[in-house]
C-alpha cells in the first residue's frame, strides 16, 4: 500500500514537472512572437512601469527572482560534515577496535576504558574545532558577500528609472539595459540599440549576439530567439530595454541551476591535500601491520600487540590536519577582511599566495582613477570652447555607461559656465534624438541632439585613430573644409605628445542630419567633420610604486594588460616603477600564434590596446606557460580576463559583470591590498606546511622507535593509552600554529607540500628523532631503570618489574613529548630558533604548555592511571642533555637540508 501511494506521488510530481515545463516554453514562445502591447497586456504591465499592486500580484502568480540553489546544510548537517574526512574515519574505526579489545573482551577486573575516551576525545576535539572555525568564516563570509548586491534599472508606477536589487524584480518588470549590465531575468527585448549579449554562461560561445527588438516570426528556442534575453547573460554593448517574462527558477537558467550549482572540480590546493593525505594514510597501512607481527612475535601476546598497534595507528594519524588547514585559510579571510577584502572562497588565499604572475588593467588600479580635463582642443591645436561644448552634449545625453572621461567633461563644462566663460544654454537647449552606442571594437560613441531651431547634429566623441577613419572635414578657423593627411599627421602628432606626458586623448567630430524617420546605426557614423581633441590626465596612485615594488619583492611578475594608449600607459608604468621595454598591441598579437605569444609574454611587461578577447588570450598563455597568474580589473573589459585567470579580483564598485567574474572583490579599491593578499597567502601555505611536514616526520621517527623497541624489548616501550594522550598532547599543542610567524623567505615564493616534498622531509628528519629514542631506551633499559630498581629487568621478580616497566615508559613518553614539541621550534623556520626566528606568542604558549603537561603528568594521578611511574628528578638532568644535543643534531640536519634544496619547507 505504502509503495502504490509512494509511486502515485512519484508519477504526480512528474506530470507537474512536465506540465510546468510545456508551460513555461509556450509562455516564452507567446512573449518572443507578441507585439508590444500584447505582451504588456499578458503581463499586466503599462508603459509606465507595474504599480505597487501590481508588483504584488505578479510575485504571487509567478514567483521571486531567487535561483533555486543548492539547499544550505543546517547546523546538524554541517556538525556531521565536519567529522567527514579520512582521518576522522580512520579514528573512528580505531575507537571501535579500542572498544572491543579494551571493555567488551576485555576480563572484568581488566577493563580499561582510557584509550577508548582520548581516542574518542581527539575526534571531538577535531571535529568541534574544525566546525566552529568553518562556521564563522562561513558567517563572515555571508555578512561580507551581503555588503555586495548586484541591481538592475527599472521604471514602475509611472515614475523615473530606479534601481532595485535584482532578487526584487518580478516578471512584468520593465528593465533597462546599458553595457556591462546582467540580464537579471528572462527578458523580451522592446526596444534596442546595438544591443549585443554574451551567452558564454549558458551556450559556452564566446562571439556576443546581437538583440533585436522585432518579434520573432519563428520560434525553436528561448537560447536562439534574438528577441529574447536570458538570465545569467551580459550586456557586452550598445543599451535597450523590454519586459520580465521569467523569474527565478522558471527561467532558462534557473531550470539548470542545479547542475550549475554542483560541486566543483578540485583545484590543485585540492589536490596537494589529497595526496598528502594518501600519502600519510599508505604509510599508515603499511607501519601498522608491520609494528603489529613484530609486538606478536616477540612478546607473545598478541592481544596486546592489536591494541599497541591500534595506538601506532592513532599517533600516525594526523587528525588535526582538517582543522589545521580550516583555521589557516580562514585566519588569512578574518585578517584580510580587516583590510576591506571580501573572499569568495577559503581556498581563494592560497590561490592568491601561489601567484607568480599578476596582470592588471591600468585605469582606477594604477591610477587615482579621478580623470581631470586638461585641454579640449580644436585641430589647429588651441584652446576652443566649440571643442567643449560638442564633447559636453554627447556626454550628457548618453544614455549607456558613463565613465570618468564622460563626468570630467560635464563637470569642466559646469565649472566654465559658473564662471561666465561659456554659454549656459547649453545644459537646456537641446533634446537627445537618438543615439549609438559605445561599444570596444568601433571605441567610440555617438548621439543625435536636436536644437530649438531644429537643426539636427550627430556628435561622436572616441579614440583618436577610430575617429581619424570616419571623419572626411575639419573644422578650420570657423569654416569647414577636407580633412587632409597633412592635418590628420598634425592631430596624431599631437596627440601623441600628449600621450606621452601621460594623457588620454580622445577626439569629437560632427555633421549636420536630415530629417530622416529610420534610426540611426553604425553605419551613419561616416563623413564627420572633425572639431578637435580632449586630453585627459589620470594622475598614478601615491601607493603603486610601493605596492608594485612589494609584489616584485615577493617574485611576483607584475603585467599591465590595457585597452588604452600604449604611450600613455608607458608613461604611467614607468611613474610606478615597471620597466616597460618592449610594448605588444592588439594588432600584434593578431598576428602570432599561441606559441609565440607564450614566448613573448615571458619577457613583455606592457600590454596596451587589448580587446577583451585579446586579453583573455594573454592569460591564457601565460598559465599554459605554467604560471599562477591572477588579474585585476574593474572593467566590463576585464571580465573575460579575469574568468580566464587562477584568481580574479575586482572591487564592489565594477560593474556587474567584473564582480560576477570575480573570485576576491576589494571593498577599497588600491593595489597595495592585492600585495597584502599574496603575502597573507603564503604565510597561510607556510604554516600549513609546518604542520603537515613537521607532524609527518615526528610521527616517522616514532615508528622507527616503536619498531626496534618492539623487536629487543621483553615489554611494549609505551602502552596504547600512553601513545594515544601523547598524540593529544602534542595535536593540542599544535593547534597555534596558524598564528604563527613566517619568514619573509617564504614571502618571496609560496611552500610546497605535496606528497613529495612531504616525503622527503620525513625521511631526512624522522631518523633523527629515532636516533634520540633509541639513545633513550638503551640508557632507560641498561642503565637508569637498572639503577632505580636495583637489579637487570631480567632479574627482577615478577613484583618488581611493574616498577621497571613503568619508570621505562615515563622516561620515553616525557623524553618523546619534549623533542617532538621542541622541535616545532627547529623545524618552523629557516632560522636559528630563538636568536634568529622567534615564534609567535601562541606557538609559544601552546608548546610550552604541552611540554608541561608532559612532564608533570607521570607525578598525577592520571599519570598513574594510565600507567606511567613518578621518575627520580635526576632524569631531568639526562633529558636537559638529550634535549640540547637533539636540537642540536635537528639543527645540522637542517642546515644540510637546506643546502641541498635552498629552504626548508
Amino acid at each position: 500500500m505504502k509503495n502504490k501511494k509512494l509511486k502515485s506521488a512519484v508519477l504526480s510530481e512528474t506530470v507537474n514537472k512536465i506540465v510546468r515545463a510545456e508551460e513555461l516554453k509556450a509562455r516564452a514562445e507567446f512573449a518572443a512572437k507578441s507585439d508590444e502591447r500584447e505582451l504588456r497586456a499578458f503581463f499586466g504591465a503599462p508603459v509606465g512601469g507595474l504599480s505597487e499592486r501590481g508588483v504584488i500580484e505578479n510575485r504571487q502568480k509567478y514567483g521571486s527572482n531567487l535561483l533555486p540553489s543548492a539547499k544550505k546544510n543546517g547546523t546538524f548537517a554541517r556538525l556531521l560534515a565536519a567529522f567527514a574526512d579520512p582521518f576522522t574515519a580512520i579514528l573512528f574505526v580505531l575507537a571501535a577496535v579500542s572498544l572491543f579489545t579494551d571493555v567488551i573482551f576485555a576480563a572484568d577486573g581488566e577493563k580499561k576504558y582510557v584509550t577508548v575516551i582520548v581516542i574518542v576525545t581527539l575526534i571531538v576535539l577535531s571535529g568541534a574545532l574544525r566546525f566552529v572555525q568553518e562556521t564563522r568564516s562561513g558567517n563572515a563570509a555571508a555578512k561580507l558577500a551581503a555588503m555586495i548586491t548586484c541591481t538592475a534599472t527599472v521604471q514602475r508606477n509611472g515614475a523615473d528609472r530606479s534601481e532595485i536589487p535584482v532578487g526584487e524584480i518580478v516578471a512584468g518588470d520593465t528593465v533597462f539595459l546599458s553595457a556591462g549590465d546582467m540580464i537579471p531575468a528572462d527578458m523580451r527585448i522592446l526596444s534596442a540599440k546595438d544591443l549585443f549579449v554574451s551567452a558564454s554562461a549558458l551556450t559556452g560561445e564566446s562571439a556576443p549576439v546581437e538583440k533585436k527588438a522585432e518579434p520573432a516570426k519563428e520560434y525553436t528556442n528561448a537560447v536562439n530567439c534574438d528577441c529574447l534575453a536570458l538570465m545569467g547573460t551580459s550586456v557586452v554593448s550598445g543599451s535597450g530595454a523590454g519586459v520580465v517574462i521569467a523569474v527565478g527558477g522558471d527561467t532558462v537558467l534557473g531550470k539548470t541551476a542545479r547542475s550549475l550549482s554542483a560541486t566543483r572540480g578540485k583545484t590543485a590546493f585540492d589536490r596537494e591535500v589529497d595526496s598528502v593525505s594518501r600519502l600519510l594514510i599508505l604509510f599508515m597501512l603499511v607501519m601498522v601491520p608491520v609494528v603489529f607481527l613484530v609486538n606478536g612475535f616477540t612478546k607473545g601476546d598478541w592481544a596486546g600487540a592489536a591494541l599497541f598497534a591500534v595506538s601506532v595507528a592513532v599517533g600516525l594519524t594526523p587528525e588535526m590536519l582538517p582543522m589545521i588547514v580550516t583555521a589557516c585559510l580562514a585566519k588569512g579571510a578574518v585578517t584580510l577582511s580587516g583590510k576591506k577584502v571580501i573572499v569568495k572562497e577559503l581556498n581563494g588565499i592560497q590561490n592568491l599566495g601561489a601567484a607568480d604572475v599578476f596582470c592588471t588593467d591600468k585605469t582606477g588600479t594604477l591610477t587615482q582613477d579621478k580623470v581631470v580635463l586638461e585641454y579640449h582642443l580644436n585641430v589647429n591645436g588651441e584652446e576652443d570652447a566649440r571643442v567643449l561644448r560638442h564633447a559636453f552634449l554627447n556626454s550628457n545625453y548618453q544614455t549607456g555607461l558613463k565613465n570618468l572621461m564622460d563626468a570630467a567633461v560635464i563637470s569642466r563644462t559646469r565649472e566654465l559656465c559658473d564662471a561666465g566663460e561659456m554659454d549656459g544654454a547649453v545644459f537646456h537647449s537641446y533634446v537627445k534624438t537618438d543615439e549609438i552606442p559605445f561599444d570596444f571594437s568601433r571605441r567610440r560613441m555617438s548621439v543625435a541632439v536636436r536644437d530649438k531651431t531644429g537643426k539636427t547634429q550627430l556628435i561622436t566623441k572616441g579614440a583618436v585613430e577610430e575617429m581619424l577613419k570616419i571623419s572626411s572635414y575639419a573644422e578650420l578657423n570657423g569654416s569647414v573644409c577636407p580633412l587632409s593627411e597633412e592635418k590628420k599627421k598634425f592631430v596624431l602628432q599631437k596627440a601623441d605628445e600628449l600621450n606621452a606626458k601621460g594623457m588620454r586623448v580622445i577626439a569629437v567630430a560632427q555633421k549636420n542630419l536630415s530629417d530622416k524617420a529610420s534610426p540611426l546605426s553604425v553605419g551613419d557614423e561616416a563623413e564627420m567633420v572633425l572639431i578637435g581633441y580632449l586630453a585627459f590626465l589620470d594622475p598614478p596612485k601615491s601607493s603603486s610604486a610601493a605596492a608594485i615594488a612589494s609584489l616584485k619583492k615577493m617574485g611576483v611578475a607584475v603585467k599591465v594588460l590595457t585597452g588604452d594608449n600604449e604611450k600613455v600607459t608607458a608613461c604611467v608604468c614607468r611613474k610606478v616603477g615597471l620597466d616597460c621595454g618592449r610594448i605588444l598591441l592588439g594588432d600584434d598579437l593578431d598576428g602570432m600564434n599561441d606559441r609565440a605569444l607564450g614566448e613573448a609574454a615571458e619577457t613583455v611587461t606592457v600590454f596596451a590596446k587589448l580587446s577583451p578577447a585579446q586579453k583573455e588570450r594573454v592569460i591564457r598563455v601565460l598559465r599554459e606557460n605554467g604560471h599562477t597568474v591572477g588579474y585585476m580589473g574593474d572593467g566590463i573589459n576585464d571580465a573575460p580576463a579575469m574568468r580566464a585567470a587562477d584568481v580574479g579580483i575586482s572591487v564592489d564598485t565594477a560593474a556587474d559583470i567584473a564582480k560576477e567574474a570575480a573570485g576576491i572583490i576589494l571593498l577599497e579599491k588600491d593595489l597595495t591590498v592585492v600585495a597584502d593578499g599574496v603575502a597573507e597567502g603564503r604565510r597561510t601555505c607556510a604554516n600549513m606546511a609546518k604542520y603537515i611536514k613537521i607532524t609527518a616526520s615526528s610521527n616517522f621517527g616514532n615508528m622507527l622507535s616503536v619498531l626496534v623497541a618492539g623487536a629487543f624489548l621483553p615489554f611494549l616501550p609505551m602502552q596504547a593509552v600512553q601513545l594515544v594522550v601523547l598524540n593529544l598532547i602534542y595535536d593540542v599543542s599544535c593547534t597555534a600554529l596558524p598564528w604563527d610567524r613566517v619568514d619573509d623567505l617564504y614571502l618571496r615564493s609560496p611552500s610546497s607540500w605535496n606528497a613529495r616534498s612531504v616525503r622527503g622531509f620525513m625521511f631526512r628528519f624522522g631518523p633523527v628523532s629515532s636516533l634520540f629514542d633509541i639513545a633513550t631506551y638503551a640508557f632507560l633499559y641498561f642503565v637508569f631503570c637498572p639503577a632505580v630498581c636495583g637489579m637487570p629487568y631480567a632479574a627482577l621478580s615478577p613484583e618488581l618489574r611493574p616498577l621497571f616497566v613503568g619508570i621505562f615508559q615515563a622516561g620515553w613518553f616525557i623524553e618523546s613529548a619534549l623533542t617532538q614539541t621542541a622541535v616545532i621550534h627547529t623545524l618552523r623556520s629557516d632560522g636559528l630558533p630563538v636568536v634568529k626566528s622567534r615564534a609567535s606568542l601562541p606557538v609559544s604558549l601552546f608548546t610550552a604548555a604541552g611540554v608541561t603537561v608532559a612532564a608533570v603528568l607521570a607525578f598525577t594521578p592520571v599519570g598513574s592511571g594510565i600507567g606511567l611511574s613518578r621518575l627520580p628528578v635526576r632524569y631531568f638532568g639526562y633529558l636537559a642533555a638529550v634535549l640540547l644535543l637533539y636540537m642540536f643534531l635537528s639543527e645540522v640536519a637542517k642546515r644540510l637540508y637546506i643546502r641541498k634544496y635552498g629552504r626548508l619547507l
